[in-house]
This record gives structure tokens, sequence and C-alpha cells, in this order.
């Protein structure tokens, strides 16, 4: 019996083991309206796929600086993409080319002329707890 009561606690602290948090400081939120959303990415294959997020998260926009916080995630490496959800329809209001029009952020990169940054020019890691700054410009 104490055999599998210590394998049961071992198991329990390996599957915590690893896990962290992201906590997200948005900067520029240019209004109250709505909330920001964040999506976590794990690899290039999945970036900015809306069916593939690793994580998500969302807080309501405070004007000036809206922090999320994202937990229970392992290390690696990692790209997130932020938007103003304003309306609050859950989604990204796009126009008929795509374009976003809600405004929207990345980790370490910012939108090109014609298209968003790669996973690679976004990635992050993460072997700790971590904090990360994102500016709406």
């Amino acid at each position: 019996m104490k055999k599998i009561i210590c394998s049961f606690l071992f198991l329990m602290a390996y599957a915590g083991f690893g896990q962290h948090s992201l906590s997200l400081t948005i900067e520029g939120v240019p209004s109250n309206a709505g909330a920001i959303c964040a999506a976590v990415y794990k690899d290039h294959k999945s970036f900015l796929k809306f069916d593939e997020v690793y994580k998500m998260g969302s807080e309501k926009a405070t004007e000036g600086n809206t922090i999320i916080q994202i937990n229970d995630i392992p290390e690696g490496n990692y790209a997130v993409a932020i938007f103003h959800d304003e309306n609050g329809n859950n989604t990204l209001d796009t126009n008929m080319f795509g374009i976003p029009k809600e405004t929207v952020a990345f980790s370490n990169a910012k939108m090109k002329m014609f298209g968003p940054p790669k996973f690679e020019e976004c990635a992050f890691e993460i072997v700790a707890n971590t904090e990360i700054t994102i500016a709406f410009d």
C-alpha cells in the first residue's frame, strides 16, 4: 500500500512539474470597450490558426494597460497573438480580404505591410514563470 501511495504522489508531483504561468501586460489599449484576447501557439504549423490555439486567455479591456494571466504552460517555445475585441463578439473581425478590423499585436514582432509575422519572429522561451509586454501601436 505504501508503494501505491508513493507512486501516486510521485505521479502527481511529476504532472505538475515544469508547469509555468505566463503574464502578459498589454500596453496601449485604446479604450475600456470589450476585451483583450490572447492566443498562445506552440509551433509554426498552428500559428494564427484559430482552431489550433494551444492556450487562450482574455480580460476585460482596461484603457492603457490590461494584464492577462495564462497558467499551466510547460517549458518550451511559444508565440502570442492578441487582439482587442472591442465589440465583445469573441471573434477577430476582418474585412472581405481577411485583414483585421480590430487592433492586433504579437509577442516580439509587429504586423508587416503584407501580413502577419511568422512564428519564429514572435517566439520566446518559457523555462519558468514568465512576464512579457506586448504593445498595441
